[in-house]
């Protein structure tokens, strides 16, 4: 259509054309009307045959586009048909399915039936059979099912009986092998020193005369050094030495490394005293900071909070029969991760609990009571979690444990305490002073016996319970702890405690 008018177009054109020469051809000379003519012929022709060729390729085109549909219908028309045979081929399998379906259940239709007349027949032999056995018998079925199960059950509840006998025994001796092996590899792969570092409380002297410079005009230096420092100089005909004394191994510790610093400077007085105790208790500080955030980094525990670790770091001025406390913290957070890892428990827990298990010792000089439950209090202070409190608590078995990680906290410490070359106190002191500890609590009336436990931090005192009532038990725990305060020197504290059983026995003749 666009051709069409394209050619008309040209049509009109060179109709113009001609109107315009013929209107040239009156209005101007007859040669140049001539020209003009010849000029729009040529113009018409030229029209005429571009428009005959634009037609014959618009006509080429349309065949082409209708060949090609026609291509495209049959190829379609071929696709439909072989989709059309290959649903009538699954239409005819899917029948033929069915009607095996069908088939198949028929005959299992009738294999039931035949199972049920089967059924019915065994059912009712089986009642003739068990009403010819009651005849026979003289048993009806229900008592004939008594006495079988009774038998049974006898013979039941033996077998299980050895049975359990014969597990618990097995069990408990391969607890033992057990527990063993993992105790024994855990102390082999902890490998730590057999000497413990203690705190010095003497200071050697360059001279004696050095001790009166520090005894001062008139006893002002040496009264303004224990008043700084809290700490009591001993200066007597030891040699060449100040031996000081306090009950803090921290203020201990500040006032050794003041006194040597005074000696080593030379002028001692107390506004010199004054500042190099700052100092020294800034360097002690820093050392205690240094010391529990080292120890909680070596054993891979973070998150703790800075005032307990300020807390574990007094722990390395701190010692137990010579062995340094954080040392032995430290030892222990390393057992109980070994054995949790060998029995499945919380590595985790187990080593934080392990590392803070003393850290009521930290702080048991200023507040009455047992370090496990000094260290309890610390813990719910700092918001650790239940399990760890529950393991510093229950270490000496003050508290019930509760979880297995807290069992181990307390293996834990009995080993590493117990180990060779842990503690500087002899097997003979040890017997000597339990002994004694037993002594003191046998001397008083009414007591039967006496057991020193946990490695001496208690004793256990059954008394007769005709001569002492209950008021009097109270009273007399109270005489004992005095007693054994006045009598025995011993580490930390003692736990007495009383045990009133009234037992009454009477034999039938």
């Amino acid at each position: 259509m666009d051709t069409f008018f394209w050619i008309l177009g040209i049509i009109i054109a060179a109709v113009a054309g001609l109107a315009l020469g013929h209107r040239l051809k009156v209005s101007s000379r007859h040669d140049e009307v001539a020209k003009l003519e010849q000029e729009a012929r040529q113009r018409l022709d030229e029209a005429l045959t571009e428009a005959m060729r634009l037609e014959l390729e618009a006509k080429d085109k349309a065949l082409r586009l209708l060949q090609e549909t026609e291509a495209e219908n049959k190829a379609a028309s071929r696709e439909i048909s072989r989709q059309e045979a290959r649903l009538q081929q699954r239409q005819e399998k899917l029948d033929r399915r069915a009607d095996a379906v069908d088939a198949r259940e028929r005959l299992q239709n009738e294999r039931k039936r035949s199972l049920d007349i089967r059924e019915n027949e065994i059912s009712n032999s089986w009642e003739k059979q068990l009403s010819e056995l009651e005849r026979i018998a003289g048993l009806s079925r229900e008592e004939a099912k008594g006495i079988l199960l009774q038998r049974v059950e006898v013979d039941a509840r033996a077998a299980a009986a050895r049975m359990i006998r014969e597990i618990e025994a097995q069990a408990t001796e391969e607890a033992d092998r057990k527990a063993r092996e993992i105790i024994t590899m855990s102390i082999q792969r902890v490998a730590a020193d057999t000497v413990a570092e203690t705190t010095v409380s003497t200071v050697e002297l360059p001279s004696d005369e050095m001790k009166g410079r520090i005894i001062g005009r008139g006893g002002r230096n040496i009264r303004a050094i224990e008043a700084i420092t809290g700490v009591d100089l001993v200066i007597d005909d030891t040699p060449e030495a100040v031996i000081l004394s306090s009950f803090d191994p921290v203020r201990r510790e500040i006032a050794r490394i003041s006194l040597s610093r005074l000696i080593l400077d030379g002028r001692i007085h107390p506004a010199r005293i004054e500042k190099i105790v700052e100092k020294a208790k800034e360097e002690v500080e820093a050392t205690i900071r240094e010391a529990g955030e080292r120890a909680a980094a070596d054993l891979g525990i973070h998150g703790l909070n800075r005032e307990l670790l300020k807390l574990l770091g007094r722990l390395h001025y701190r010692t137990s029969y010579g062995q340094n406390v954080l040392q032995h913290s430290v030892e222990v957070a390393q057992l109980c991760a070994l054995m949790a890892a060998e029995l499945g428990a919380d590595v985790e827990l187990a080593k934080k609990s392990g590392l803070l298990h003393d850290i009521g010792k930290a702080v048991d000089h200023e507040v009455d009571g047992p370090h496990a439950a000094i260290g309890a209090e610390i813990g719910k202070r700092f918001e650790l979690p239940e399990a760890v409190i529950n393991a510093i608590a229950s270490h000496h078995a003050e508290v019930e444990q509760t979880t297995l990680e807290a069992v181990l906290v307390q293996a834990g410490d009995a080993i590493s305490a117990s180990r060779p070359g842990a503690r500087r106190e002899s097997v003979e002191n040890y017997v000597k002073r339990i002994r004694a500890l037993e002594q003191v609590a046998n001397s008083f009336e009414g007591v039967e016996t006496s057991f020193a436990v946990q490695a001496g931090r208690e004793v256990r005192i059954i008394v007769r319970p005709e001569q002492v009532d209950d008021a009097t038990a109270i009273t007399l725990s109270r005489d004992i702890a005095k007693k054994v305060e006045e009598s025995l020197q011993y580490p930390g504290q003692i736990k007495v405690t009383v045990i009133r059983e009234m037992r009454a026995v009477e034999y039938a003749k």
